[in-house]
């Protein structure tokens, strides 16, 4: 009797199971309906004339597009070449900006002593600077990295200086309570209650490197995503060029969801607190 009451249930799985499926896939349509919605009315309004085919063509003509560049590795170096640039400008912005952000931050004195030439920089767009770059640097590899770190700096090094001036100071005379000397103090307990904030301005550099990178592209380059979109515009290679704004999108959204998921590892001991998964 047993026997059959257990093979029912491995042909009848419990009730919740189907509905947490249901209900997951509910969310995921509702999170995404929007986007479906606008695709949908992308891959019709060119074939109803609701707009001139030859500017926008419909979706699935820049899919295959995108299919045939891909197999004939066109779009895969370009990809390549863009997110090497991006890649080696953020890190680089990444090592100067964080601990030049928690120095500025954690002695008043320098931070008073730079604020003023941080306040004129900053406010200066690393795209009017663009020019400066190719002059100093020629139109090579060096002008789009220097370009990059640029634009990623601001981001991080603004974050990072405000996340340790706004570190609880109870837990800063807790810690000196304790014997903690400045440099422990800072790497103890300044720098974890500071990473959730840092990581704000990480995620907002990892955006602009694309999007200036991109822009830089258009200027002065043989390859990468920038050169392909500006190319083809240029060629009237309409869904070439909405392959390459189509796969900036995708990847600027897989290296915030990867970001996400680096700052939950790091900060994996405020889950208690703030009920966060």
């Amino acid at each position: 009797m047993a026997s059959f009451e257990q093979s029912l249930e491995l042909h009848h799985p419990p009730a919740n199971v189907g509905g947490a499926a249901t209900a997951f896939i509910a969310r995921a349509f509702s999170r995404s309906a929007a986007v479906l919605v606008f695709l949908a009315i992308w891959e019709i309004a060119p074939r109803i004339g609701l707009v001139e085919s030859a500017f926008l063509p419909p979706l699935s003509k820049v899919l295959r597009t995108g299919s045939q560049l891909v197999l004939n590795g066109q779009l895969i170096s370009h990809i390549g070449a863009s997110l090497s640039r991006s890649l080696i400008g953020f890190g680089l912005a990444l090592v100067l900006a964080v601990p030049l952000g928690l120095a500025i931050g954690w002695f008043k004195r320098l931070g008073d002593w730079l604020n003023p030439l941080l306040e004129l920089f900053r406010n200066t767009a690393a795209l009017a600077l663009l020019p400066v770059f190719l002059l100093l640097l020629g139109i090579g590899e060096s002008s789009k990295i220097a370009l990059v770190l640029y634009s990623c700096s601001w981001p991080i090094l603004l974050n990072t200086i405000t996340a340790v001036r706004n570190v609880d100071p109870l837990l800063i005379k807790s810690a000196r309570t304790m014997g903690l000397s400045n440099l422990e103090l800072l790497r103890k307990v300044v720098l974890p209650a500071a990473v959730p904030a840092v990581f704000v301005g990480v995620r907002l550099a990892a955006a602009h490197s694309l999007l200036v990178l991109v822009a830089a592209e258009m200027v002065g380059a043989k390859a990468g995503l920038g050169y392909l979109i500006i190319y083809s515009q240029y060629n009237f290679q309409i869904p070439h060029m909405y392959v390459g704004i189509i796969t900036i999108a995708i990847l600027g959204l897989a290296v915030s969801r990867g970001l996400v998921l680096l700052e939950r590892r790091f900060t994996r001991w405020q889950a208690p607190l703030n009920g966060s998964e």
